[in-house]
């Protein structure tokens, strides 16, 4: 189960994530979290991070020429 979908409203001294993951939806970047992930963190579906299907994910990559997961 991917810890990614923890994301939002971290911050750290050096590195605020949650400023960065606001930036990059600002300009247009998209991300696709796991429903399951979601679910089992007893997480809800947000703008920035989105539930998301199988079929999703494998439109995102058909379509992507550079993709970066974590």
């Amino acid at each position: 189960m991917g810890e990614a979908v923890e994301c939002e409203g971290l911050t750290h001294e050096k590195y605020n994530i949650d400023e960065q993951l606001k930036k990059f939806v600002e300009v247009g970047g998209e991300i696709l979290a796991c429903g399951t992930c979601l679910k089992s963190r007893q997480l809800d579906s947000t703008e920035a991070c989105p539930i998301s299907t199988m079929i999703d994910c494998v439109e995102v990559v058909i379509g992507a020429d550079k993709m970066i997961t974590f």
